[in-house]
């Protein structure tokens, strides 16, 4: 039996070592209450948005966004998931980790698919792009929807507020796709509202 070149199990060893994205607990729980998303199922529903909300971003290279999409979260194997509303987190820190954590994954692959990998996540993060805006309010957007599906999920978890949101969520999806956002607004000021008629 011939051993598999280094490339090739270079390769081997990045694939396996994903499956410990596997593991990452995010915030997110499932809509069905019984627990928590984990980070390799996000990415894959992410994925399943681009490809279903392209009409709400005309131009965009959905092929190219479900790629921002797939990579966008590996850095999670080392780093973890930091949820968005947990009060004084330090995003230089979380910044520094995920480099560090970038390096180290991608560069698990021979040079230049590494590379490419790394120049994925690195326009995903930067969202100057289309595509990378795109991806970027869709990140925003399925936590939203989780939320609102779980009647507030984890928001009354860490008591978030609909400014809150607004804040965090708006911005980002907006520069999606203004349509998007005009629907997601509708829903979470529905949902506050209806909150504040219950209390």
């Amino acid at each position: 039996m011939t051993a598999p070149s280094d490339a090739l199990s270079r390769r081997l060893s990045f694939l396996a070592e994903l499956e410990k994205l596997k593991s990452v607990t995010r915030q997110s729980r499932l809509v069905d209450g019984s627990r928590n998303e984990n980070s390799a199922e996000h990415s894959w529903h992410l994925a399943m948005f681009a490809m279903v909300l392209a009409p709400h971003a005309p131009g965009v290279d959905v092929g190219r966004v479900i790629e921002l999409l797939l990579v966008h979260d590996i850095v999670e194997i080392d780093a973890g998931d930091v949820p968005y509303h947990l009060a004084g987190k330090d995003l230089a820190k979380i910044a520094e980790a995920e480099n560090a954590a970038a390096a180290r994954l991608y560069g698990l692959l021979p040079g230049a698919e590494g590379q490419r990998l790394r120049a994925l996540w690195d326009e995903f993060e930067a969202a100057e792009t289309p595509e990378a805006r795109f991806a970027k309010g869709l990140d925003r957007l399925q936590p939203v929807l989780l939320n609102l599906m779980t009647d507030g999920g984890t928001w009354d978890d860490f008591a978030v507020t609909e400014e809150q949101v607004m804040a965090r969520c708006g911005p980002p999806i907006e520069g999606a796709s203004p349509d998007l956002w005009a629907a997601a607004t509708d829903l979470i000021r529905a949902h506050f509202a209806a909150r504040r008629a219950d209390a």
